[in-house]
């Protein structure tokens, strides 16, 4: 079981997760007593491998399961965290005994600071931040948008060079036995063509 610790607020990481064995990750995050509840998201996807679906596992650090799903092949998941410590997940490939698999998570704790210190104050902003808030949110949006993309297009291009693979090996598979009928057909119709001499002993008288 291996664990990778990370820091907030956003992580988004692809790794291989090996076969009939899981993945454990931790989120550690010590959330101050004054701070208001934190609400994190987590969403996952398969890119490479197998049927493409992995087991997900989501504890707290009471060892309470808040999320477990079996050979999702993607899935997102928001929650509370209430207390401080550290939340795990875990993402399983025990069902699997040969395949390896990629899975591509985003795990966001809290909201994003604010673009500028005086953004929570009373009064509004100006037309200059105004502007600068909505296009901090319409970058925000094409990440994402890419992002959705990019998985898509790892995804479709691990498909088809699996299909590229399967494809070569059956043509390879069928040249043989191509090749050999052919042997063996040439060598059949050389039998029924070919003179079989009989000799003949005299016996003297």
């Amino acid at each position: 079981m291996n664990a990778l610790p990370f820091k907030r607020p956003v992580k988004a990481k692809s790794f291989a997760v090996p076969p009939a064995r899981p993945y454990f990750l931790a989120e550690i995050y010590k959330c101050p007593c004054f701070l208001k509840i934190l609400f994190l998201d987590l969403c996952f996807q398969v890119i490479t491998g197998g049927h493409y679906d992995v087991d997900c596992r989501l504890e707290d650090p009471d060892g309470i399961v808040l999320y477990k799903e079996m050979k999702k092949q993607y899935d997102s998941f928001t929650f509370t965290a209430s207390r401080n410590g550290t939340y795990k997940f875990c993402f399983s490939n025990e069902f699997s005994t040969f395949t390896h698999k990629t899975v591509y998570f985003d795990f966001q704790v809290g909201e994003d600071p604010p673009l500028f210190p005086s953004e929570n104050r009373v009064t509004a902003l100006t037309q200059m931040e105004s502007a600068c808030v909505s296009i901090h949110e319409a970058l925000k949006s094409v990440i994402d948008y890419q992002t959705h993309f990019r998985l898509r297009e790892a995804q479709g291009r691990s498909r088809a060079e699996d299909l590229n693979t399967r494809v070569a090996y059956w043509s390879i598979g069928e040249a043989i036995i191509l090749l050999v009928v052919s042997i063996g057909q040439v060598f059949l119709l050389k039998s029924f063509f070919s003179d079989k001499r009989t000799t003949t002993t005299r016996v003297g008288s």
